[in-house]
This record gives structure tokens, sequence and C-alpha cells, in this order.
């Protein structure tokens, strides 16, 4: 089947296509909108055969400094059947080789072959699987030029949650002590759940998401990105809080597609970590988008962080996606791909330092060489 890739340059279209397809809501028009906004510029792709759409990614394009020029990146994409997917991936990675790009990045919301995973599966355990041959339709995806790549953006170890079942048995995957915190927090008094409509609340909101991050170590975005999250989103941005009378002591940031619900940020506050209203926000928010017909509750990845222990109490497994596969469309894919960590790590410290590395990728580049142990050559 000979594919063919068209622009998408309607928002309507453009969503009718991810959501008939069971798309993410990171490839919605609206998550394009927003991150072009900062920095990035959105691109839809159609993958057209037959007479038929195969595929369609929402490629994000970002101005890298000289020499590398540029990165396309798709976010939880492409869409695409397993059967089609590596000729997808095959066509897009030729009409954007087509441009500028060092490389064509993907980070799919597709189920690694060894998912789901024990829960407690240590993290060397987890390398030693993505490290293994690839076979199906992976198999074919490396066969198209792609290969894993170590600079993830997006964790591909997470838990998805299944929604589907009745609320009877999504309680049960959860631990005994959970069960009870879920419980205790439905009979506290004074206490509702609902989603955000105020900007009132809003800024609670983000009050607590700043001393969120504080308290947890990592850089948060500035409140015109979350307000733009709103904004850009529409309906598929919900905001879902608990609170003690007029007070927001407790909020998970969701952006839902059809059949996804996906974290983008939680929080709690000290007194709503003392009623355990964190246990039962997430389980109200697991009810609000059932409700919607949504299958899938993406708890947006898993680290070894005590924020991970806390979402590993909502079910008996875990889940692992592919995770980052680039293709190579540059001699200087090799430099960039190891300059990146750098970015990468100043991110986790704040978006000043993440600039001043991109601003001087070479310099980024000596200090990572720097860093290498002498037995390892630097001439690659």
């Amino acid at each position: 089947m000979k594919l063919r890739v068209t622009t998408c340059s309607d928002r309507a279209e453009w969503d009718r296509t991810v959501l008939g397809a069971g798309g993410h809501p990171l490839q919605l028009w609206g998550w394009g909108e927003l991150k072009s906004r900062y920095a990035w510029t959105a691109e839809r792709l159609l993958v057209q055969g037959d007479g038929r759409t195969v595929g369609a990614a929402q490629v994000l394009h970002r101005r890298l400094p000289p020499p590398f020029r540029s990165l396309a990146y798709v976010p939880r994409g492409p869409v695409a059947q397993e059967s089609d997917r590596a000729a997808v991936l095959a066509a897009l990675a030729d009409h954007v080789g087509h441009g500028t790009s060092v490389a064509l990045s993907i980070e799919p919301d597709w189920a690694d072959p060894h998912s789901p995973l024990a829960k407690g599966v240590t993290d060397e355990e987890v390398r030693q699987l993505q490290q293994t041959a690839p076979t199906g339709w992976l198999a074919d995806v490396a066969a198209a030029g792609f290969r894993r790549s170590a600079n993830t953006g997006l964790i591909p170890r997470t838990l998805i949650v299944d929604v589907t079942p009745d609320e009877d048995a999504i309680l049960k995957a959860f631990s005994s002590s959970t069960r009870q915190n879920v419980r205790k927090s439905f009979r506290a008094e004074n206490v509702r759940f609902g989603e955000v409509t105020t900007d009132a609340d809003l800024e609670q909101v983000l009050a607590i998401n700043k001393e969120t991050g504080l308290r947890a170590g990592f850089a948060v975005h500035d409140d015109g990105y979350h307000r733009a999250i709103r904004d850009l989103m529409g309906e598929r941005s919900q905001l879902i809080a608990a609170w003690e009378g007029d007070e927001v002591v407790a909020f998970v940031w969701l952006v839902v597609s059809d059949t996804t619900a996906f974290e983008l940020y939680g929080g709690v506050s000290p007194r709503g970590m003392k009623l355990r209203l964190n246990y039962g926000l997430k389980f109200h928010a697991m009810k609000h988008v059932k409700a919607q017909g949504v299958s899938r509750y993406d708890f947006n990845g898993l680290l070894n962080d005590g924020i991970s222990d806390f979402k590993r109490q909502f079910s008996k497994h875990e889940d692992l996606l592919i995770g980052t596969w680039d293709k190579p469309l540059s001699p200087l894919y090799p430099v960039f791909a190891t300059a990146l960590p750098k970015v990468r790590h100043t991110l986790k410290r704040g978006l000043p330092a993440a600039r001043a590395t991109l601003r001087d990728p070479k310099a980024a580049l000596a200090d990572v060489r720097a860093r290498l142990p002498k037995r390892v050559g630097t001439n690659s």
C-alpha cells in the first residue's frame, strides 16, 4: 500500500480523526496550540492510503541552536493500528526528513510487548526488558530505521487503570489501606469533590501546585501556562479538586480524550494530606471520567519517589509503554543525542537553566564528555 502524508488545517477534522482512532489527549489540536505558545510549532499530519486514513500524528517542531537546526517530536503518538504502525512511521519520517530536523522523536501511547508488569518490578528488571530484541510489530518499527533512545520526556513506566469495571471492582484493585483512606475521605466532614470552575479556585490550585513542586523538588510552569491549558484544551481539560469548606486542599489536572484520561499534574496541601483527601480525589477522578465513557486512567509516570509510591497503591500491576524511539535524520544526530540529557537534567532545575544550556550546546556537550569515564572513548 502506497502511503501519502498530507497536512490537516481544520481543528474539527483533526480532533474527529484522533478521537475516532482512540488517540491520546496530547494528540488533540488544543495541546498543539498550547505548545505553540512555548517555543514549539505544531504540524498535524494525516497518513493516507487506499482511500482511507491509516495514521495521524501531531508533530511538534522546536528550533535548536546551530548546528542542530530543529527537532521533530510526537508526544503520545502517532495514532495508528498495530498492523500499520511501522508503515505510518516510515511515511512520517520521510515527510519530516525533507525538512531540517535532526531527528523524528516519538513517544507513542503503545504498550510494550512485556506490559503489564508485576507491581514493584525493579528498574533493573525494566531495563533488561527494554534491552531485549524487539519482535513483531516493534521489530518492524526498528526495521524502519527507528532506535530506542534513553532521552525520555514522557516516562514510559506508568500505571494505567481500567475504569470500565463497576466501581466496586475498581476499588478492589486498590491496596486495603488505600480503600480505607478513600472511604475515610468520603466521610470527612464539610468535604466535597468536583470540577474547578472559578478563577478563585484556580488560584488556590496553582498555589498548591507551586507548594507541591517545592516540596518534591521539581520545576513548575508559570500560571499563564496552566491557564492556557484550560483555555486551549476546552472541555478536554478537566481540573478536579477536593474542598474542605471553601478551601481547595487537593487537585488533579487531567486532559481527556474519548478513551484516555491523562494526569498532567496533581497536588495536595498539608491539610489535604492530614485528611487523606488525595486518596478520595483519585477515586472521584476515576469515577468522573468513567461516567464520560473513558476506559483508561493514566497516572503519567512512575519513578522511585514518594509520589510514585502513592500512585502504586491504586493497582496491583504496572504498565510499560514502548518509550522513546528516534529516527535520525541528520549526521549530527549522535552529537545531539549526547547533549540532550544535559538539557533534560537542567529542566528539572528550572526552565531558565535549560534555556541557557540550549543557547550553548557545545559547552553542554563538552561538559557531558568531561564527565565520561576515561576508559570510554569520546571521539564518536
